[in-house]
């Protein structure tokens, strides 16, 4: 999954900060446990706690009993990158807005790894979908899929 891949660029100092060792995986369940206990984010400069705070609103919200750690952080990370290239950028560019953003860097050649991995994905539902006869969920995924190849 994409999300194994992602790395805050600003690990040490969250690491300095916390007094502890963090892994720099931005998705790693110590990451997750430590950015969303009593961390000091006022403590950090103004563009990294901008960053980190994003990274909070953007994945970290959910209402499940087991959060952070419940997988949706993950799952949100994965259909950030999905829409981001449906909405035009290219893995270069996803991996420019994901660092400039949030902080997190991964490789473009991670970003389109996953992307092929997810038009594979894709169109086995298409197919499934297809002879299920369900049309509509055809039609959705085949639209997914072309958004991502353009």
């Amino acid at each position: 999954m994409i999300a194994d891949r992602a790395r805050f660029r600003h690990a040490k100092k969250i690491e300095r900060l916390c007094g502890y060792r963090v892994p720099e995986f931005a998705f790693s369940p110590v990451m997750l446990e430590t950015i969303t206990s009593r961390f000091n984010y006022d403590a950090l400069d103004f563009a990294i706690r901008d960053q980190l705070l994003r990274f909070f609103d953007d994945f970290l919200r959910c209402k499940c009993k087991n959060s952070p750690l419940c997988g949706c952080p993950e799952k949100k990370f994965a259909k950030k990158v999905i829409e981001l290239r449906e909405n035009g950028l290219d893995h270069r560019q996803i991996a420019a807005y994901l660092s400039d953003e949030y902080g997190i860097e991964v490789f473009p050649a991670d970003i389109l790894s996953f992307l092929e991995e997810s038009v594979h994905v894709l169109e086995a539902i298409a197919d499934v979908s297809r002879l299920q006869g369900e049309g509509g969920l055809e039609k959705k995924t085949v639209e997914h899929i072309r958004l991502i190849e353009r």
